[in-house]
């Protein structure tokens, strides 16, 4: 493995944008009772349009009630491309809801999935059927696997928004220090090390849904993760969990966590009323 590349191979999916706003409550409540009825009337229209394309199809836009000081509340967006999801923020701008959201953080990202496992396999088989690697031949057969890859994987490349009660995002880094630097571990290490990572999170796996997107290039931090969960609690056992596997331990830093509550649509102007 010395000889063959170090970067894994990923495959990217869905374009994925967090946004997290202040609710202006004070402009809000000096608002005429009737105007802010039909903003209510007119914003739950527009949300239902991107929220999904039709009444029976998956989610790939979600509202959350924010917990914390941080903000009041938390949309995230799916889509199948930048441009599309460009395009939600703009119908999102245009609501009357809009006049009241302060934006105060965003965060973009795209899914992907890392092949640790599988880039080892390929880059062995590429080796061995005599290609050097970056050659034409070596591109042609690391893309034939991809692809095939790619096609099997197309539900978690493509997810809708789980439909889950609560949702715990936040951004991570590997440590790139003169100490520890994740960087210049050799392949199979880190090989071992996020296989040992991914079978703590396969022991959550029934009470918790997990959307890995990067940010290598898009946003300041590297990784997005997105969990979601009915209980909010067992964020906390997951994470504590893994802060003890040695990729988290020794080679991770965090950002800012978020938490939120989901916000059905229909239950919007409750919130507004201060109810969920």
């Amino acid at each position: 493995m010395s000889d063959l590349p170090l970067v894994p191979l990923t495959l990217e999916g869905s374009a994925v944008l967090h946004q997290f706003f202040r609710f202006d409550w004070k402009s809000w409540h000096a608002g005429a009772e009737d105007k802010r009825l039909k903003i209510v009337a007119e914003t739950v229209a527009a949300l239902r349009t991107i929220e999904r394309t039709t009444p029976d199809a998956p989610i790939r836009t979600a509202l959350y009630a924010q917990l914390g000081h941080k903000g009041d509340l938390i949309f995230v967006h799916f889509r199948d491309s930048f441009e599309a999801l460009n395009q939600t923020e703009l119908a999102l701008a245009q609501t009357p809801l809009y006049d009241f959201l302060d934006l105060r953080h965003s965060y973009l990202s795209v899914v992907e999935l890392g092949l640790y496992e599988s880039s080892r396999k390929s880059y062995e088989a590429a080796a061995a059927m005599g290609f050097e690697p970056h050659s034409p031949g070596w591109e042609a057969e690391i893309a034939s696997s991809l692809e095939r890859a790619a096609s099997t994987m197309t539900p978690r490349l493509r997810p809708a928004i789980p439909e889950a009660k609560f949702l715990c995002f936040y951004p991570m880094n590997r440590v790139r220090g003169e100490q520890k630097n994740w960087y210049t571990l050799p392949f199979v290490e880190r090989q071992r090390m996020m296989h040992e990572h991914g079978m703590v999170g396969r022991r959550y796996g029934d009470r918790v849904k997990q959307i890995i997107t990067s940010s290598i290039g898009l946003d300041d931090w590297e990784w997005g993760v997105s969990l979601f969960a009915d209980d909010p609690v067992v964020f906390k056992k997951l994470i504590y969990e893994m802060r003890f596997d040695e990729v988290s331990a020794v080679y991770a830093l965090f950002g800012h966590f978020f938490i939120g509550q989901r916000l059905p649509i229909e239950k919007f102007s409750d919130w507004l009323g201060g109810k969920l």
